[in-house]
């Protein structure tokens, strides 16, 4: 792999798994304007997902491990799949009813999330990733 394609994936997974580890800080802690585990649990009831705060803390969890997992090339088959599970049960549960747009709170970001984790998991995490220092 070239230094910019190499380059390019570390871009990718910095951003997409940073992003996406955030994303799992809302839940657990309300970091980044988020509502914590108290909150996105009573969401996650109000939308038939029970026990709510249980299952706020799993997929919490779940998205701050991928993300952190993602970002740094670490097992990153297993984290391409905790990313691309909570975006299925994020478009099943919330967003797909809506449609694709984002303007309509569609699936649109959750779709985008899944190719690019499908598509890195696919490919490989690069050269400069833990993956490519553990297993080359």
């Amino acid at each position: 792999m070239t230094g910019l394609a190499a380059f390019g994936l570390l871009i990718i997974r910095l951003v997409v798994g940073l992003t996406f580890a955030a994303l799992g800080s809302q839940k657990l802690f309300g970091w980044f304007g988020g509502h914590g585990l108290q909150g996105t649990g009573g969401f996650f009831e109000s939308i038939g997902i029970k026990p709510g705060k249980t299952m706020a803390l799993i997929a919490g969890i779940a998205e701050v491990a991928g993300g952190l997992m993602f970002a740094a090339g670490f097992l990153t088959p297993i984290a391409a799949i905790l990313i691309i599970a909570t975006m299925v049960m994020a478009i099943v549960k919330v967003h797909g009813p809506n449609g694709y747009w984002l303007t309509q709170n569609g699936s649109e970001y959750n779709v985008m999330l899944i190719v690019v984790a499908l598509g890195v998991a696919l490919v490989g995490a690069g050269n400069f990733s833990i993956d490519a220092l553990l297993f080359s």
